[in-house]
């Protein structure tokens, strides 16, 4: 049965959107705290349970490839079973995937969970992003929930660092997935009341088949990218999966053009404001997880940092993207509309990368740290926003979930190609510096590699620019 599409009516209207957004909020940050929140706690991992390397990476790795390759069949699932649904199964479903990791008695259970985690995380995530875009209909209040949903996914990381080194500092690493447990379990009975019940199109079919080819290339993209960090892009580990990866997109997009009820319409992704946003989304995590990767680096191995105080060093960031995302984006975005707003953001991000070109093994917190941190932040916060509502305007309805879910699957394919790419840039540039000491050669290739970063986002920019043009009319959903 069809449940109706009542958004909130009356006087409830503006005090039931908002604490909608809250609980979307805190959902969607149970998916981005966690991409890092273990990160920092592997070592501790790997000792405990002791894990080889390979096994380490593989905590990290299990979560990322479910989650990548799920991302479009979480999102038409949510567009045909009803979003608030898909939002409070994939809640409590983080919350058993969580505990089972966070008392896992050893490796395999803990990466069992992981990719459970990653599965249910690909419904939640698509599920949130499509709530929020039919909730919030009239312009001025849509531009302030999306400032406010962007700080949250932007700054997610940042926190997760922090929560990660303060608990497994004071704690115990498993407190880094149970604290995921009242989290998931508060958004999934909150939303129960206060999430409206938005229409679910049971009449859209499921396509299996695309389903199979588009999760199967996103996890061998994902996979290769993963792979091509540690090992380099010329490794068979990485040349393999990258070829069967590029296969099986091509026949997913052929099967999305052919198919009656395609997983992805390709109407949603080739609109060119559309799609100018989805490569912005993409850019930009391209060099944010880029920089975190390096600031991390810098901060613990370079400068001495410990956990707790490297993850309270991000705090600025999150403080300069909440700032923009919240107060500025929106009343910037009913002058000048999105075109100059996603330039800018990615060349905000760019200026970033360009100041960590001066790194040094003696380079200060308040002198180059400090300053790189605030642009990412104040990039990132005008570009986001822009970029959820310019990327789901003009979709039907009954596409909504699915159109949210590419703009998660475009940031996790930018994260993953920049991870990889800058990574085997810096390893380079390390391995090419001869004399003058393992942290001096470290930090030349993290200053290499941040400059091709800048490089790529200037150029992002530039694209970005010539492709977008005004969003399409809407689209009277079917």
């Amino acid at each position: 049965m069809t449940t109706t599409a009542p958004a909130f009516t009356g006087s409830r209207a503006n005090r039931g959107s908002w604490l909608a957004l809250a609980v979307i909020g805190l959902a969607q940050l149970l998916v981005i705290v966690d991409m890092t929140i273990v990160s920092i706690a592997l070592p501790a991992i790997q000792q405990e349970l002791g894990m080889s390397d390979t096994g380490r990476q593989w905590v990290i790795t299990g979560y990322t490839l479910a989650f990548g390759g799920l991302l479009l069949l979480g999102g038409r699932l949510a567009d045909r079973l009803g979003r608030k649904n898909t939002l409070i199964v994939g809640a409590l479903g983080f919350a058993i995937a969580s505990a089972i990791g966070g008392a896992a008695p050893s490796a395999e259970t803990l990466i069992a969970a992981r990719v459970g985690q990653g599965a249910f995380a690909a419904l939640l995530a698509p599920s949130a992003i499509s709530l929020l875009t039919l909730i919030f209909t009239a312009p001025r209040e849509r531009a302030k929930a999306f400032g406010i949903f962007s700080a949250i996914m932007m700054s997610g990381a940042a926190l997760g660092l922090l929560a990660g080194g303060a608990l497994t500092e004071y704690l115990d690493w498993r407190w880094c997935l149970y604290i995921n447990l009242p989290i998931a379990i508060v958004a999934a009975v909150a939303g129960r009341y206060l999430l409206p019940n938005v229409e679910a199109h049971r009449r859209t079919r499921l396509d299996w088949l695309s389903g199979l080819l588009g999760s199967a290339g996103i996890v061998a993209l994902v996979y290769a990218l993963s792979e091509a960090a540690t090992s380099g892009f010329g490794s068979g580990l990485v040349l393999g999966p990258l070829g069967v990866a590029v296969l099986l997109l091509a026949c997913f997009v052929l099967r999305q053009a052919r198919a009656a009820n395609p997983l992805l319409p390709l109407r949603v992704v080739t609109e060119r404001s559309r799609a100018a946003a989805f490569l912005t989304v993409a850019i930009a995590a391209f060099g944010m997880f880029g920089m975190f990767l390096f600031l991390t680096y810098q901060m613990q191995a370079i400068m001495g940092y410990g956990a707790l105080r490297a993850g309270i060093a991000f705090l600025p960031l999150v403080a300069a993207n909440v700032l923009m995302s919240t107060q500025v984006t929106g009343r910037l975005a009913a002058r000048t509309g999105p075109r100059p707003l996603l330039i800018t953001g990615l060349l905000l991000l760019a200026a970033a990368m360009l100041m960590l070109t001066w790194l040094t093994p003696e380079s200060s917190y308040l002198g180059l740290l400090l300053p790189a941190e605030l642009l990412l932040g104040l990039g990132a916060g005008l570009a986001m926003p822009t970029v959820l509502n310019a990327a789901t305007t003009g979709v039907a309805a009954s596409e909504s979930g699915v159109a949210s879910a590419f703009i998660t699957t475009s940031q996790q394919v930018g994260a993953s190609l920049g991870t990889a790419l800058l990574n085997t840039i810096a390893a380079g540039a390390t391995a090419s510096v001869v004399g003058g000491g393992v942290a001096a050669a470290t930090v030349h290739g993290f200053a290499t590699a941040s400059g091709w970063a800048a490089g790529i986002l200037a150029v992002g920019a530039v694209g970005v620019g010539l492709l977008f043009r005004a969003p399409a009319p809407a689209t009277v959903a079917p």
